[in-house]
């Protein structure tokens, strides 16, 4: 094994980026920005906490609802109900660092936004974040430092967006997952029905 221990070392094998890979980077969103932000209808949100450890959390919701622009160089993301674990909402209350990946459906290329976060729990924007009845009880704040377009070749590599490749039955369902791989007391067929589509779209907006 060889350790890679300086960025000497990295970019002696790496090599350096391309002026255009050094220049793409902007400190305030762009009218294209804002219109692809306006357009995701999912992100991933990376966060950690004071002593390094990371989380990186999916965040979704139909567009038009989903990601608040407030100005060009801060956003908010709602919240949404979920398991209550608030790894990532912990995480921001020890370090407000925060990344943030944009994608659309069908696109191969992403939009990365970086920050400093902090949760608050109203503001009068939250009124335009209504979805179903459900006003979120608090959002994530992000003043955007760092922005720029990520290239295509990950989603390319991977064949993400080609059904072809899609394999959604090569393991076992998600309730036979959950009862092999952690104590519940909850039999297969109980899980089956508590993760089913149907059940799980009537807590989308509402705790139940």
């Amino acid at each position: 094994m060889s350790e890679i221990t300086s960025e000497a070392e990295l970019r002696e094998l790496l090599g350096e980026p391309t002026p255009r890979a050094v220049a793409k980077e902007r400190v305030a969103l762009h009218d294209r920005d804002l219109e692809w932000i306006a357009a995701s209808p999912f992100l991933v949100m990376a966060t950690g906490d004071a002593a390094g450890n990371l989380d990186a959390s999916p965040k979704g919701d139909p567009t038009g609802s989903f990601v608040h622009v407030i100005d060009r160089v801060t956003l908010a993301i709602p919240e949404r109900p979920g398991n209550r674990r608030a790894d990532g909402y912990r995480n921001i209350l020890a370090n407000p660092g925060i990344g943030l990946l944009f994608l659309i459906p069908g696109r191969n290329e992403t939009l990365r936004v970086n920050g400093r976060a902090r949760l608050v729990r109203d503001a009068p924007y939250f009124d335009e974040l209504v979805v179903k009845g459900h006003r979120p009880i608090l959002a994530v704040e992000v003043a955007v430092e760092q922005i720029f377009f990520h290239c295509a070749k990950a989603f390319l590599r991977s064949g993400l967006w080609r059904p072809a490749t899609w394999e959604p039955d090569v393991l076992p369902s998600h309730a036979n997952l959950v009862k092999e791989t952690m104590e519940t007391p909850e039999s297969v067929a109980e899980l089956e029905a508590y993760y089913a589509p149907e059940s799980y779209e009537r807590s989308l907006y509402r705790e139940v």
